[in-house]
């Protein structure tokens, strides 16, 4: 099965297709709060909120390259974290619409996952596996 990637201006340069999934699921999630006879505040907060982050779908992307992963909206890069100041990474809730988390030397973050997921899970493995955050990590130490 191909990865599907928006474009690759050479090997080492990947932009992220994206992925609406996230969003439309936390629209459709604040749907049934109107079934609530309080108010329709709790749908109109999830769903809006589901509506910023669809719109940020069609503005943001990821882009790969060798020493750095760079967002950018509408082509313009935003901002630039560079894969040698990375100390981990995982994708939280790979099953569901997750978040990519990873840790620089400075800061956390944690990203909302709006890119294709298996397209983004592929590329970090290939730029930072060795920094991957493992299911077995979290275990006792004293097993092994």
């Amino acid at each position: 099965m191909a990865i599907p990637i928006e474009k690759k201006s050479d090997t080492e340069s990947v932009i992220l297709s994206p992925s609406y999934r996230l969003p439309l699921v936390i629209i459709l999630s604040g749907i049934p709060f109107l079934l609530i006879p309080f108010s329709p505040w709790p749908t109109i907060i999830i769903s809006s909120f589901g509506l910023f982050l669809l719109l940020q779908s069609f503005t943001l992307r990821l882009k790969f390259t060798k020493n750095d992963l760079i967002v950018m909206q509408f082509g313009r890069e935003l901002r630039r974290f560079p894969f040698d100041k990375w100390i981990a990474w995982r994708i939280l809730l790979p099953q569901l619409p997750g978040f990519l988390y990873f840790r620089e030397e400075a800061s956390p973050h944690l990203l909302p996952i709006l890119f294709e997921p298996k397209s983004l899970e592929s590329q970090l493995r290939l730029r930072v596996k060795d920094l991957e955050i493992n299911k077995s990590l979290t275990s006792d130490p004293s097993e092994n």
